[in-house]
């Protein structure tokens, strides 16, 4: 894959630039698939770690998840209409918070000013498998 057929493809261009050539090489080289949770979309490999939105899931136990598009090394990449039965499966890792969001609210030339803040409530998920069918 040269760097112009990268730039095509953003994703991919960020990890070439700021990552090891290793970590460029397993993420290009290996299924990979996209999945919805929380109203986000993640790019997920065999074995990575992320954060998403809280899971009302204990430590510990497994989730699976629909796969919008995913891809392998052996097979062309597919939408989920394509392979419906695509799915993901993840360990629950933990439960834990974001960092604190301060909001601060004043009026100007009056004497009021207002604070508070927020910790996002996150979940911490390791990948285990792609099926793709």
């Amino acid at each position: 894959m040269t760097i112009q057929q990268l730039r095509r493809r953003p994703l991919l261009y960020s990890i070439f630039l700021f990552a090891t050539p290793g970590l460029f090489w397993y993420h290009i080289h290996t299924m990979y698939a996209i999945i919805e949770t929380g109203g986000k979309q993640y790019w997920v490999v065999p074995g990575e770690i992320l954060q998403v939105e809280k899971l009302t899931v204990k430590e510990g136990e497994e989730v699976t998840f629909k796969a919008l598009w995913s891809a392998s090394q052996d097979e062309k990449s597919a939408p989920a209409s394509k392979a419906p039965s695509a799915k993901v499966t993840a360990r629950i890792v933990r439960h834990l918070q974001g960092p604190k969001i301060i909001v601060f609210r004043k009026k100007t030339k009056k004497a009021y000013e207002k604070g508070s803040g927020h910790r996002q409530e996150l979940t911490e998920i390791e990948v285990k498998d792609i099926q793709l069918s």
